[in-house]
């Protein structure tokens, strides 16, 4: 027999609000006051009478009256009570809400208030799924059979204590009278509801009544959350997994001598040839790499059909440019790319050109992403593998650098460690590689001759 003592969640991560429990526990008090709280009467419950009752409708005519509110507001009060285990309901136990009807409703005993922190312990759990299974011979609701199944697989070192504390307790609420069978029977169901929600639920101590829903009722996926799901699966299917010894085959941080910043830089003449075979993992790995993507680029425009990659590349400026820039964004895409008769049409499908073209109309960062994954596929699986194939890539890989490795030894490495220097940060080097595009840009637009001869003039 083995015991397992760790386990993820075996209880919930109990975070009670001392200080707003206490206010709703004084306000529970008070509408337990015999003169000024709410009336409780004997109801019939199917043919059972049970005593101090309360309907759904005085607590909230209570509540109302009490706060100074609408009885929205105290609905919204007293479904927070419930939520939190301080009012049990006799009637409808799959929803812990307060309904404005005639449901009736009773209080909880303060043993099982929140703030009296009762852990909701996994064999005690179990103890109650076995006697509620034996009580409806085996009938329990789905989320309750779902618990039951993994506590016994959980919990089967000592499965046998619980089932024989499950009859014993089964036999002693036999000898009970039947009003105080039942009032026992909602009043530990209502407890478990709370601390062990439903599936798709979450406990109100710790995130709040406003997350309760219908446990029966059965999630439906859209066809759009399918096609995200698709999408993302199939994209995370693309990226490469690369061993660790492959990614730190030349480690910079081993020396002061900063040629491997230099050769790794963003845009650089001739990359190294470990970074050239990286290249040819996958076409995600070419285009996340800007001198890769440079490269493709001459290939397709040779192969002329670059419109597939500038229509990748203006999709990804529209998902992660500025609010502000968007929609003059998604029209240039639109004209360039979409419309018909546009200068670099691209070739997609009709569900996916319909679509798209209707997401436009009220552009948002996402609304290319379809599109988007449809011409990264045709890339990936016809352009990309002609790319590899191509003299392009080969003329690259005979030019690409391989610089030599780094053999220190232990003393060389520590010396190296204690007299390193904080040499250039490679955010400033990229810095200074933005700023000679930008000097580069600059000089190669068109000199506007009046602009020049009004500064010359305000000099003088």
């Amino acid at each position: 027999m083995t015991i397992r003592t760790a386990r993820p969640d075996r209880v919930q991560h109990f975070r009670p609000r001392m200080h707003c429990l206490k206010k709703l526990e004084a306000m529970v008090v008070e509408m337990q006051d015999q003169k000024s709280g709410v009336k409780g009467s004997e109801q019939k419950l199917n043919v059972t009478t049970i005593p101090h009752v309360l309907t759904g409708k005085d607590i909230i005519a209570w509540i109302a009256n009490k706060m100074k509110t609408t009885p929205e507001e105290a609905q919204t009060f007293s479904t927070m009570l419930v939520a939190y285990g301080y009012i049990y309901p006799l009637q409808n136990h799959k929803k812990l809400v307060m309904c404005n009807d005639s449901s009736l409703y009773r209080f909880q005993t303060p043993y099982f208030w929140p703030t009296q922190k009762w852990f909701a312990e996994d064999s005690d759990y179990a103890i109650y799924l076995a006697k509620r299974n034996i009580r409806k011979k085996g009938m329990l609701e789905p989320y309750e059979q779902a618990h039951y199944n993994h506590l016994h697989e959980w919990l089967n070192h000592k499965w046998d204590f619980i089932v024989m504390q499950a009859t014993e307790q089964y036999k002693a609420g036999k000898e009970r009278k039947k009003p105080d069978r039942v009032v026992f029977d909602c009043q530990e169901r209502a407890y478990w509801i709370v601390n062990k929600p439903p599936r798709r639920t979450h406990s109100a101590i710790d995130c709040g009544p406003e997350r309760l829903i219908d446990p029966n009722t059965d999630e439906k996926i859209t066809f759009d959350q399918y096609r995200r799901q698709n999408m993302f699966y199939q994209q995370a299917i693309m990226r490469s997994k690369v061993k660790s010894s492959v990614s730190l085959g030349a480690n910079p941080w081993q020396t002061d001598h900063d040629a491997y910043w230099t050769l790794n830089m963003r845009r650089v003449d001739l990359p190294t040839k470990m970074r050239v075979e990286r290249w040819s993992f996958s076409l995600f790995e070419l285009l996340s790499d800007l001198r890769g993507r440079d490269d493709f680029k001459i290939f397709l425009k040779k192969e002329f059909s670059g419109e597939n990659l500038a229509f990748w590349e203006a999709a990804e400026e529209l998902k992660w440019g500025t609010a502000a820039s968007m929609t003059a964004k998604a029209e240039t895409i639109f004209k360039t790319f979409l419309a018909p008769g546009a200068p670099r049409w691209i070739n997609i499908d009709g569900r996916t050109m319909g679509l798209t073209v209707k997401g436009l109309d009220h552009p948002h960062r996402y609304v290319l992403e379809a599109a988007q994954t449809h011409v990264f596929l045709l890339m990936k699986k016809d352009t990309f593998f002609r790319y590899l194939k191509s003299p392009v890539y080969k003329d690259i890989q005979k030019k690409a650098l391989n610089p030599e490795a780094h053999n220190f030894s232990p003393a060389q490495l520590e010396q190296n460690a204690n007299s390193r220097s904080p040499g250039i940060h490679p955010i400033i080097l990229w810095q200074q590689e933005e700023e000679e595009k930008a000097k580069a840009a600059a000089a190669s637009a068109p000199v506007d001759v009046k602009a020049m001869m009004s500064k010359i003039d305000r000099k003088k």
